[in-house]
């Protein structure tokens, strides 16, 4: 058992996908029962509230998460021990407190006000029905033109074919546009600029709604305007909101490492670098791949030929002294969605193939296929 404070200090049980509904809140003191309400509301959950313990069998066991006000302990002593029980209170000089959470088996004692983000967020957890954090893959250019872009739209594209649930998120301000990219420019959804003033936590769901659907995936990307920069603590919110989406998330990075980018790179699970096999481009690839180390563990080289003499993906790889995600296939003919082609991935065409192999791959090594 835990007094909460302001940080998260447990892991709430892990639950389904799909939205589990809102907390039981047993309490009579109307003060703190506005407070709960209020917390509910911006978590985005509908709680159901008892007096006492509800007289319908099965609610109080059925409940993904249980908030018991100090005054209505004694009411709930000889109810039925589970977890997810937090007794809340005010008074943190009463020593009471502590015998009363063991009588009624609370994982937690959570004091009001210095608490209300912590539960903000434990409630959020259990309406969205959090499991499995989404496979998140960042790609980067080793040098400009590489291709990460393309390869990006690629997993995105093909990941969504596969039936997974799927974001691509444009993390580049300056490069042009994922969703121009996928030909969806004028699609109906949020860009970047609007999750500027975002703090705390974003609801999951509402991110995955509000975004442009194109090619059965969500896009996060830029608009036309003149915002070329988020402030690092909406990067952290939006992107944590997206992983809790479960599923797969894919991120074209910039080759620049701003405070914006360190938080992506700290929620990556592993990085592409995209290197054309030159010289010159391995020299240029070593340089970002030295930056982005610095913050992400599994970083790996993705080679695009074609070879000069006495080069190849095994030979670039050895030069950068990072792992070989394979050789991406060039498909010169890749063109804009709406001028008669399908976007970068689709198909049965050769990076299709490398993606869908990437995949394949992904998912294992991270348990979730």
């Amino acid at each position: 058992m835990e007094t909460v404070a302001g940080a998260v200090t447990h892991d709430p049980p892990p639950a389904a996908g799909g939205r589990q509904g809102g907390p039981l809140i047993v309490t009579e003191d109307s003060e703190l029962l506005d407070d709960l309400l209020r917390l509910c509301a911006a978590a985005g959950a509908t709680p159901e509230v008892h007096h006492g313990v509800p007289e319908r069998r099965g609610n109080w066991e059925a409940a993904p998460l249980v908030l018991v006000g100090d005054d209505a302990a004694r009411r709930v002593r000889g109810a039925a021990r589970r977890r997810g029980v937090v007794l809340v209170c005010r008074d943190q000089d009463d020593s009471g407190v502590w015998r009363r959470a063991v009588e009624i088996g609370a994982e937690h004692v959570l004091m009001l006000p210095d608490g209300e983000q912590w539960l903000v967020d434990r409630i959020a957890d259990v309406a969205e029905g959090v499991g499995r954090p989404a496979l998140t893959v960042g790609v980067i250019g080793g040098r400009g033109g590489a291709g990460a872009s393309t390869l990006a739209c690629a997993l995105a594209v093909t990941s969504a074919r596969e039936g997974l649930r799927t974001l691509l998120v444009d993390a580049d301000p300056l490069g042009g546009g994922l969703d121009v990219l996928l030909g969806g420019e004028t699609a109906e959804g949020l860009r970047w600029p609007a999750f500027a003033s975002s703090r705390g936590r974003v609801g999951g769901g509402a991110l995955e709604e509000s975004l442009p659907e194109l090619h059965s995936l969500r896009v996060l990307s830029w608009d036309r305007g003149d915002r070329i920069a988020v402030p690092p603590q909406a990067v952290r919110a939006v992107l944590a909101a997206a992983r809790r989406r479960g599923g797969t998330v894919v991120v074209d990075l910039p080759r620049r490492i701003d405070d914006g980018v360190a938080e992506v790179l700290g929620q990556l699970d592993l990085g592409l670098v995209v290197v054309p096999a030159e010289l010159r481009a391995v020299a240029a690839a070593g340089r970002v791949a030295s930056a982005v180390g610095m913050v992400l563990r599994d970083l790996r080289v993705a080679v695009r030929g074609p070879y000069p003499p006495g080069l190849d993906d095994r030979e670039v790889a050895r030069l950068l002294g990072l792992p070989l995600a394979g050789e991406v296939p060039v498909e010169p003919g890749l063109l804009r969605p709406d001028e008669g082609t399908a976007p970068p991935g689709a198909g049965r065409g050769p990076l299709a193939r490398f993606c869908k192999e990437f995949w394949e791959r992904a998912l294992v090594e991270a348990g979730t296929a």
